[in-house]
């Protein structure tokens, strides 16, 4: 088989294809490159690894500057990534330059996980970027790992990350539970993305009454997907129990003066400095989760 001839062939239908059908080249494209890192793979076994250096070189002058060994050698991956996997990436909605990104990571459950996300909110590939560098995937904890790797169903609180990275300019030794409202306020977008998917922003100090006395949520935010309501609780300090009998009473209060008959039970969040992971093995409610924050 003529290796060469065969890849030479499909980039160059490729490269008409992109100018013809522009609405469509992605798709095309990873389609193109996973075939051509199939006839790379093959072409190395055959006739050694060095065979790809031997076609860039011939590829960058017959076709374009583009195909250069690097390139080569990133089809060639993406092939050996995915082939055998029950998970096909042809399926995908994701580009050429998704995959380019995905494939320099060690961890195939990571790259399912960033590709999990990437579909989920239509990530662009500097957004992908921005997830990756913050180390996202490592933040998860191992029983959301495992739900993901079974593909099993996922709970609104699964894919929140710990610590959750928090952006600000403020000064960072005296930082204050404000300071933090404030930060979080001023990159919500950001903020709404590391929660996971279907976040929304609904009011900062969400005025509350509880018998004569009013109270105020610090962060209330909806998850569209789970159709649920999210109170969000901000601790400068250490989490401790009286912690959680806070925010359970501000739960309960959404759920029952707010919420819909239709709409879920209200999930409650605690962002602390510092964790105690027995205030939460033994709290009475499972809807209520806790994650530290990190500075940045």
């Amino acid at each position: 088989m003529n290796y060469y001839y065969e890849i030479k062939e499909k980039l160059i239908k490729s490269e008409i294809y992109d100018k013809a059908k522009d609405y469509s080249k992605d798709r095309h494209k990873v389609c193109v490159y996973y075939e051509i890192g199939k006839l790379l793979s093959e072409a190395g076994k055959e006739y050694g690894k060095n065979i790809i250096k031997q076609y860039s070189e011939k590829l960058i002058l017959e076709v374009g500057k583009k195909y250069n060994e690097r390139n080569l050698r990133y089809m060639r991956k993406f092939y050996e990534v995915f082939n055998g996997e029950k998970w096909n990436p042809l399926g995908s909605k994701l580009s050429w330059s998704h995959y380019r990104e995905l494939i320099k990571l060690k961890s195939l459950d990571a790259i399912m996980y960033y590709i999990y996300i990437c579909e989920k909110n239509n990530l662009s590939k500097r957004q992908l970027q921005e997830r990756i560098k913050s180390n996202e995937y490592n933040r998860l904890s191992n029983k959301t790992i495992n739900k993901l790797i079974n593909k099993d169903i996922l709970e609104v609180n699964d894919l929140i990350p710990n610590p959750i990275i928090i952006k600000t300019d403020s000064f960072k030794n005296k930082f204050t539970e404000y300071a933090l409202k404030q930060s979080i306020l001023n990159n919500i977008d950001n903020f709404l993305d590391q929660l996971g998917v279907g976040f929304t922003y609904v009011k900062s100090e969400y005025k509350i009454k509880l018998n004569d006395r009013f109270n105020y949520i610090d962060l209330l935010l909806y998850n569209i997907k789970y159709k649920c309501y999210v109170v969000i609780e901000l601790k400068a300090s250490e989490l401790k129990k009286e912690h959680t009998g806070q925010i359970m009473i501000y739960m309960n209060y959404i759920d029952k003066n707010i919420k819909s008959i239709e709409e879920n039970n209200t999930v409650g969040i605690i962002i602390c400095k510092h964790n105690n992971e027995y205030v939460i093995k033994y709290c009475s409610d499972e809807r209520i989760i806790s994650r530290e924050y990190e500075l940045v």
